[in-house]
């Protein structure tokens, strides 16, 4: 039953990344209610726990001000919180902002929050510590963490690349390349790096730090 339990929620974010890549990097009033109505449910489609990749390299991070971009129910930015990061969440979903916020005060942390087009997003230049962004594919967008990035601060990326697509049916626009995060990021050093694959998913990880 356990393990039934655990392929319907990765089905379930399989799913739901697909949506969360087509929609939110073409933003649309009708994207915005699907992903509010999705969201408007008591559980945490994503679960509450932060991703295992943040969890293991949280020591490795630079703390200060953290920008987690397209934050969905908050489960990465809260965790960043509860270590002492300035965090600040930026979605498209007012509900999944709200749940963000309501899982913030569970753990007895603070969390700013916007409602934001992620599409056409200005990034304010040199202002933050540490940029996250996982299970979100807009290559576009990921050019442009290297210039709001501080000296010395990081970036952390996470989600699905092409081995996926032996285990989904997937759009492989929307899959990370071999070593594409390498390429993307290669101005920067790379302190960690991770292909993963367990027969059920398949993705691709990095830490890179501006110099």
């Amino acid at each position: 039953m356990k393990s039934q339990i655990q392929f319907l929620q990765l089905l379930i974010i399989a799913v739901l990344f697909v949506f969360n890549s087509t929609s939110l990097s073409h933003a649309k009033p009708q994207d915005k209610n699907r992903w509010n109505k999705k969201y408007d449910i008591e559980i945490y489609l994503f679960g509450e726990k932060p991703i295992p990749f943040l969890v293991d390299n949280i020591e490795i991070l630079r703390k200060g001000k953290a920008l987690d971009v397209a934050m969905g129910e908050g489960r990465n930015g809260v965790y960043l919180a509860t270590q002492g990061f300035d965090v600040t969440g930026l979605d498209i979903s007012e509900k999944g902002l709200e749940k963000a916020q309501a899982l913030a005060a569970k753990h007895n942390v603070t969390i700013k929050t916007k409602v934001v087009d992620l599409e056409n997003i200005k990034l304010e230049a040199n202002s933050y510590d540490l940029i996250l962004c996982t299970y979100f594919m807009d290559r576009g967008l990921y050019e442009k963490f290297y210039d709001a990035l501080k000296p010395g601060g990081m970036v952390l990326v996470e989600t699905y690349n092409v081995d996926y697509l032996k285990y989904r049916q997937f759009n492989a626009k929307w899959a990370l390349k071999t070593n594409e995060l390498l390429d993307i990021f290669k101005r920067m050093r790379v302190l960690r790096y991770q292909d993963y694959d367990d027969a059920r998913e398949a993705y691709s990880s990095i830490i890179a730090q501006k110099p």
